[in-house]
């Protein structure tokens, strides 16, 4: 039986992920190199492979999915991609090279693994790997905060919210049947040991069964829990009272499996129920929000015709479509959905017929 052994830390960002992958580093699992470089939003490191991190954000690009994604679809989305066998090929030559740099036991850290855990369990079995996955908790309100502090503040509250419950409750389905464990951040800060050491045992890691005293002090200088700066609650937070309702209600569920011999077949049904009722109230919202889409699909033909027409008037005689397409602004363009910039291009080369 191989000793090989890949930990995915894995649950929403701002949730702890950082400190517990930091904390398995340092007691001798290795976190592939080089790492995404601390910054002020994570002093301590993120913990992060670099490689890791820029395979994911080629493939969220290429699915259209978003890091914080809310949409109940985004799932079938980005999991197309787990199923590409030049992609698998890909994660499976870089494993393999860093258990040939690093050792048997390997930590992967990143909150946008999560989108893609069929793609590394299936290229973890490939290299002969036992997969073991440790998802963090902490409660949604605080996630939003540290998100609305730290991150991009055009997404607002309900957004963050809800793709708070997408991730989570999708996060604990893909995860459900392989061996894992829920870690409270709080429990984390609060004393480490218990939590890290369970894992150890749970998934039969060496380094953290043998870590010795120099090592665990280390962790103890390490764990700082003046970092956990956010503590908001539902006052702070302003989304509808039925998504508030189902969020929490998603939280007191997670943090239940949590619990010494919270994993159960009630809970996964449980899960299951508010899976459910998240993707009817995304479907709603969907409905209702139908106008606002096509008025801003609207807006952006005629802001692109605008950009085309001036671009057109710039120039002494009439341009070939595409390249007066090409004039637009990326962000522009982007706005346009393909089907509206088709008819475009149809229309212009009608008028350009005309001008000939």
């Amino acid at each position: 039986m191989s000793n090989r052994r890949v930990v995915f830390v894995v649950g929403s960002g701002r949730s702890g992920t950082s400190t517990m992958s930091g904390t398995l580093q340092t007691l001798g699992l290795h976190v592939p190199q080089p790492e995404v470089v601390a910054d002020s939003t994570n002093p301590k490191g993120f913990g992060e492979p670099q490689w890791v991190v820029d395979l994911h954000q080629e493939l969220l690009g290429r699915s259209g999915v978003q890091v914080s994604d809310a949409r109940p679809r985004a799932w079938l989305e980005a999991g197309k991609l787990s199923a590409d066998h030049a992609t698998r090929e890909r994660v499976i030559s870089w494993l393999e090279s860093q258990f040939a740099d690093g050792g048997d036991e390997l930590v992967i850290k990143d909150p946008r693994a999560a989108w893609f855990m069929g793609l590394w369990r299936a290229s973890a079995e490939r290299c002969d790997a036992t997969s073991s996955f440790v998802t963090m908790l902490r409660p949604p309100t605080e996630v939003v905060g540290s998100k609305k502090k730290y991150y991009d503040q055009r997404q607002g509250d309900v957004t963050r919210t809800a793709a708070w419950v997408n991730m989570m409750l999708h996060t604990e389905r893909a995860t459900r049947g392989e061996a894992r464990r829920f870690v409270r951040y709080a429990d984390l800060l609060a004393d480490w040991t218990q939590p890290v050491f369970a894992l150890g045992e749970a998934f039969d890691l060496h380094s953290v069964k043998t870590a010795m005293a120099g090592d665990i002090a280390q962790v103890h200088k390490f764990i700082d829990p003046s970092l956990r700066r956010v503590t908001l609650t539902w006052d702070d937070v302003e989304v509808p009272a039925s998504l508030r309702d189902l969020a929490e209600e998603t939280w007191q569920t997670l943090d239940g499996l949590a619990t010494e011999g919270g994993d159960t077949a009630e809970a996964h049904a449980h899960s299951d129920q508010l899976r459910v009722a998240y993707d009817e109230m995304y479907a709603d919202a969907e409905a209702f929000a139908h106008s606002t889409t096509l008025a801003a699909r609207r807006e952006g033909s005629i802001a692109t015709r605008r950009e085309l027409e001036a671009a057109g008037a710039t120039r002494p005689g009439p341009a070939p479509a595409g390249r007066r397409a090409d004039r637009v602004p990326h962000a522009v363009r982007a706005m346009v959905p393909e089907s509206a910039r088709r008819g475009l291009r149809k229309a212009l080369n009608r008028q350009r017929g005309r001008e000939d």
